[in-house]
């Protein structure tokens, strides 16, 4: 294709035109047209070189590195009383350390728990819109190999024999993997996530690939919209839908989310369950579809806290597929003393919550004042509203391909999504404005950095709304958990921490957590049968 094929019509370069206030008749216009023109077909030439979809930016964002080299991971159960047997019907929603004991001590066997979950996943999956594919020949099999393990005394930890559902975004080799999108629907990887690869390695047991938004927007996918188990009637949030659902309605042991903006801790809130968003860098994201490069986490969806420093025990660490992976310790137990912890409230969101909620909100942070925490007010630094362009420019960026087909449009006619609008319109975010956007994120960093000084961590309810854009432009740890219901739906609330402090950030939620047991109430599926 020759130059002469990129040239745009001289009424679309007027336009542009007008976009840097240049009229045609302006002296200035005729070296701008021709500048506009030549780089028309520079950035053509980029679409005509093949680039595998894996490859990420070279501008990019990177926290702070840790300030210890030790990278130590380490992870057991805090002690806790021992419990009674549960009955049968309330295995499905026990937590792992539950689980854990059972296998161990021969009250339910891998494959049995494997059975129970595949038989729940047959009672609610497709009225709740949660699964997307289920492998479950390689589920029972992999469920006898942990079963014969552990009966040769070879246990590997905590997960042996637990099964567990990823988000339809991570690569399961021979498996469909779909992004919960019509052109993708079709897909089969040939390898593994990372994730993927250490959960089997932990011995934890694949039994379903679970919806998502699609290409990790929303609620809704190719099959249709993804439904609360507390409230079939309305969505569970996005993208990572069907993890929450699933997890909430005792479909898998525990669940793996992502998160670019919201998708671990909005499905969390809304679900009831607890969602942990590591550091940015902690988990690997070689196998996982890319929305966005230098934003995009991987996270445990649990039942409990505990269940979260369990997953993320086995899921963190560096991977030299993930340049962004970095060496960082993890340690649990780990004791939080809440007599000594300074707890930030971001006061603009907690002002900002529905009347009906109000009180939900106000007993949680009455609830850690009880426990002992200094609990009080902050703000979060000021920034522009078009650093959220971050967001959209590098999801257009990693869709490019895509964009410039038809298949696109399938998104919005068989998908509910509005992904082909937001694609062709980032394409026309100059690029110098991106940059500048980057910048301000930079100052953005310092100037959080400077306010999480003064605090162990900020809380806001549900997955917040400033703070949800702050912590993931930063790349800050969040943990979302239950704090209460209203009307019988659940609403949670989200500690944020300090970078690569996940151990502490946990023992807080934990802390809260056994304060309130919020996490213990299960929804009535039976509506559903």
């Amino acid at each position: 294709m020759g130059e002469s094929d990129h040239r745009l019509d001289p009424e679309i370069v007027e336009a542009f035109g007008k976009l840097q206030d240049l009229d045609a008749d302006d002296a200035r216009f005729e070296a701008f047209a021709k500048l506009v023109q030549s780089y028309r077909s520079d950035v053509e030439s980029l679409h005509e070189n093949a680039l595998d979809y894996a490859v990420p930016s070279a501008l990019n964002y990177f926290p702070p590195p840790p300030d210890t080299s030790d990278a130590d991971l380490s992870f057991a159960f805090s002690d806790e009383a021992a419990s009674s047997v549960p009955a049968e019907e309330e295995i499905p929603f026990q937590p792992i350390r539950v689980l854990s004991r059972l296998i161990e001590t021969g009250e339910i066997s891998p494959v049995e728990l494997t059975r129970l979950y595949l038989e729940r996943l047959d009672r609610f999956g497709d009225a709740l819109h949660c699964v997307v594919t289920r492998p479950d020949e390689l589920a029972l099999e992999h469920a006898r190999r942990a079963e014969e393990e552990i009966g040769r005394g070879e246990p590997r930890g905590p997960l042996h024999g637990i099964p567990w559902g990823a988000k339809d975004l991570l690569a399961t080799a021979g498996i469909r993997t779909t992004w919960g999108a019509t052109p993708f629907r079709e897909q089969v990887p040939d390898h593994d996530a990372a994730v993927v690869e250490r959960l089997r390695e932990a011995g934890a047991v694949l039994v379903a690939k679970l919806s998502m938004g699609s290409l990790a927007s929303g609620a809704h996918w190719f099959e249709g919209m993804t439904r609360n188990p507390w409230d079939p009637e309305s969505g569970s949030s996005g993208s990572s839908a069907g993890s929450g659902a699933a997890t909430a309605a005792g479909l898998v042991g525990f669940s793996i989310g992502t998160e670019t903006h919201g998708s671990i801790t909005s499905p969390s809130h809304t679900c009831g369950v607890t969602g942990l968003r590591p550091t940015f860098g902690r988990v690997s994201r070689f196998g996982a579809m890319a929305l966005g490069y230098s934003l995009d986490k991987i996270g445990p969806m649990c039942r409990c806290v505990e269940d979260c420093a369990a997953v993320f025990a086995s899921i963190v660490g560096v991977d030299p597929r993930d340049k962004a992976t970095v060496a960082a310790g993890f340690k649990w137990p780990m004791e939080a003393r809440p007599e000594v912890l300074r707890i930030g409230y971001v006061t603009n969101e907690f002002d900002d919550v529905d009347s009906d909620e109000r009180s939900v909100y106000e007993g949680a942070l009455e609830t850690l004042r009880d426990l002992g925490c200094v609990v009080q007010p902050v703000e979060l630094p000021a920034f522009p509203s078009g650093l959220k362009m971050t967001v959209w420019v590098e999801a257009a960026a990693a869709f490019g391909d895509l964009t410039r087909t038809d298949a696109l449009d399938k998104l919005t006619e068989h998908d509910n999504s509005s992904w082909a609008a937001t694609f062709r319109a980032a394409q026309t975010i100059p690029a110098p404005a991106y940059v500048r956007a980057q910048r301000f994120r930079a100052k953005l960093a310092e100037d959080f950095a400077t306010t999480m000084r003064d605090w162990d961590a900020l809380v806001v309810p549900g997955p917040g709304k400033g703070s949800m854009t702050v912590g993931n432009l930063t790349g800050h740890p969040a943990l979302t958990l239950p704090c209460g219901f209203v009307e019988g739906t659940p609403r949670g609330m989200t500690f944020i921490g300090q970078h690569y402090e996940e151990s502490e950030l946990l023992a807080i939620g934990l802390a809260y957590e056994q304060a309130t047991e919020w996490y213990r109430r299960n929804p009535d599926l039976s509506r559903l049968e």
